[in-house]
């Protein structure tokens, strides 16, 4: 799962199922990556998103792109009201000014509303030597500080199997985040572990809501050539046939054919060109002028090339 360093369109990447699946699961998500967090919050006394005042806070702020975040407030343990910032930031590379967005993203919630504020943040990165968690400054004796508690998704590499066996919706979407680098050149054990993965989302009893919006996270995470993911899509009929229960098959599969049958219906350069401009923003005449011209095996090549590519480069790459 990357992130490009292409042009990137203005405005937040809110279609991430990395807000849905928070959102829905916020005290899971709370117990996997943050458990000492967890233990000091009173989830008896429930939780409230505040995401419209968050957007009221940072909608002036130049702080590049982010796939989820929210604001929320809960009630600590100690009968104490604080309102806990997560900034969630879904990327495969490292980001130079990462940091000093948790710093402004903390001071600015802080001057609204005149109490502490929690910055947490997840990365997925493929740098395992970047981690940031703090960030400060110091000039003629005024010191300012940021010390915030950072989960990286490659450390759980070594917590595999507990992963393969998640009764923690997170440790799945973690499972798949890792599966899909595992896998990055290769999509027929992409295909075996995103089935895998699929199973497992039917032997925990969930709902359907969180069945879902996980299924949500791993299609956009690990995504598949099209000769693979029509045959995972049998499999998924299969295990919903096997479970009894008839969810991701059912509105959510004739949304997707309707979506293959207008792709082809536009042609294949269409359909990449859209899918190119949607991760990269808007392409040059250039790059219009080489879709149109390309023969079928090369717009084939290009197609499973965007898969995985970081930048709009690596999707033209001569394989």
């Amino acid at each position: 799962m990357t992130e490009p360093t292409a042009p990137q369109p203005a405005d937040d990447d809110y279609d991430s199922p990395w807000k849905d699946v928070l959102e829905h699961a916020f005290p899971e998500f709370m117990a996997f990556y943050f458990p000492e967090a967890h233990a000091q919050i009173d989830w008896a006394l429930g939780h409230e998103f505040k995401n419209t005042e968050l957007r009221q806070v940072v909608r002036d702020a130049e702080l590049g792109r982010r796939l989820a975040d929210a604001l929320v407030q809960v009630t600590l343990t100690s009968g104490e009201q604080r309102w806990i910032y997560i900034h969630i930031e879904v990327q495969g590379q490292r980001d130079a000014d990462f940091a000093q967005r948790m710093f402004t993203y903390n001071y600015r919630l802080f001057d609204r509303y005149a109490c502490p504020i929690a910055s947490l943040a997840v990365l997925a990165d493929d740098d395992d030597g970047w981690k940031p968690d703090h960030y400060g400054f110091e000039v003629l004796g005024c010191k300012h500080h940021i010390q915030f508690p950072v989960v990286k998704l490659s450390e759980q590499a070594d917590q595999t199997e507990a992963l393969d066996t998640p009764r923690n919706p997170f440790a799945l979407v973690t499972a798949a985040h890792l599966r899909t680098r595992q896998t990055r050149h290769d999509p027929e054990a992409r295909y075996q572990a995103k089935r895998t993965l699929v199973r497992l989302l039917y032997q925990h009893g969930w709902e359907r809501q969180r069945i879902l919006d996980l299924f949500a996270v791993l299609d956009w995470m690990m995504r598949l050539p099209d000769r693979l993911e029509q045959k995972l899509w049998q499999d998924i009929a299969a295990i919903e046939g096997e479970s009894k229960m008839r969810y991701v098959t059912s509105v959510e599969r004739l949304a997707i054919q309707r979506g293959v049958q207008q792709g082809e219906q536009l042609g294949e350069a269409a359909v990449i060109q859209r899918q190119l401009t949607k991760r990269f923003g808007p392409l040059n005449a250039e790059t219009l002028a080489r879709l149109q011209t390309a023969p079928c095996e090369q717009l084939e090549s290009w197609a499973e090339n965007l898969l995985d590519a970081a930048t709009l480069d690596e999707v033209f790459k001569d394989n």
